[in-house]
């Protein structure tokens, strides 16, 4: 089934849609929460709270690319139930690294125009992945958004862990400078 179909099934409230949503992203989304979570169960609760939210989500939305929507989902979850369990122990596993990592370039939290900083900030991102050079882009999206680590971003792409680190780092200033440019950081 498409993705048009399923999306179809959440607007006419069918049941049959997270079944199908299951059947068609499950994996993938078990895979996006189990990377975060590095557990199992764990992992199934967070896809099994991710269709509850399509659910919620759909309508009054129909997304444009289901797989990310549900991709975005997932991790927002995972990473609210990784700090949740994690709160005391901070500084181990990729996922705070990653996150560290991104510290200097992403500006914080708190802000009172936050929904509108988010949305300036997207745009901003996706422009500046749409501009980076397809290894550099692969690379980055792999480290901070599917929280791969350097060991791994290396053997996947058959570079040394070297030539990862350095791109990250080249990449996330080339981040840092396009946000103080935008006025962002």
């Amino acid at each position: 089934m498409d993705d048009n179909q399923i999306i179809a099934l959440y607007w006419a409230r069918s049941e049959n849609a997270i079944s199908e949503t299951a059947k068609k992203y499950g994996n993938y989304c078990h895979r996006v929460a189990l990377r975060i979570l590095d557990s199992r169960e764990d992992s199934e609760e967070c896809v099994n709270d991710t269709w509850l939210k399509a659910w919620e989500a759909i309508p009054p939305t129909w997304p444009e690319h289901l797989s990310a929507f549900l991709g975005k989902i997932t991790r927002n979850l995972a990473l609210q139930r990784h700090e949740k369990y994690n709160a005391a122990k901070r500084g181990s596993g990729q996922v705070p690294l990653a996150l560290h990592e991104l510290e200097g370039c992403i500006p914080g939290k708190g802000d009172v125009e936050k929904i509108i900083d988010e949305m300036v900030l997207t745009e901003i991102l996706n422009r500046f992945l749409e501009g980076l050079p397809p290894e550099s882009r692969r690379i980055f999206v792999r480290r901070y958004w599917y929280l791969h680590s350097v060991k791994e971003i290396a053997e996947e792409y058959r570079l040394s862990e070297s030539k990862v680190k350095v791109t990250l780092f080249r990449t996330r200033s080339k981040l840092r400078q396009l946000l103080e440019k935008e006025g962002v950081a």
